[in-house]
């Protein structure tokens, strides 16, 4: 391989650990705002969660504060990612299958594809792992 093949090849995955980087401080915004978001309105989260129906509203609505944030702040930083993005990838599906069914609403369709879109990028990130700025990759 020549020099110029190998300088070419080490911009590539430089640049990719960049986008991996950029996707994963994009992804993980969301559920690390929505979990500290649900554990400092417990009562209030817990109140929604009730009226629609989940079983000990405010167990649940610490679990799942914890399981954003906590999953939130792994993929941000590159810790345990993959297991992390599969976690909170399955979390959104059952999140959007609870909450975000309602098809005659304009508003509950856009939230639904929102979520499977991140759905979907988190197991992109699973399957791919966190790249080379991550503590996964100083791990490696």
């Amino acid at each position: 391989m020549s020099n110029a093949s190998i300088a070419s090849e080490k911009a590539v995955s430089g640049n990719a650990s960049a986008l991996i980087l950029a996707g994963r401080v994009l992804l993980s915004v969301i559920f690390i705002l929505a979990g500290f978001a649900k554990l400092t309105a417990i009562s209030g989260t817990a109140g929604w969660f009730a009226s629609i129906g989940l079983p000990a509203p405010t167990v649940t609505t610490v679990v799942v504060g914890l399981v954003e944030l906590v999953g939130g702040i792994a993929v941000l930083v590159g810790f345990q990612t993959r297991i992390a993005a599969i976690l909170l990838g399955v979390f959104t599906l059952a999140a959007t299958a609870i909450a975000h069914t309602d098809f005659a609403d304009q508003v509950q369709m856009m939230f639904l594809q929102k979520n499977l879109a991140i759905a979907g990028g988190l197991f992109v990130l699973a399957a791919f792992g966190a790249g080379a700025l991550s503590i996964d990759g100083r791990r490696s």
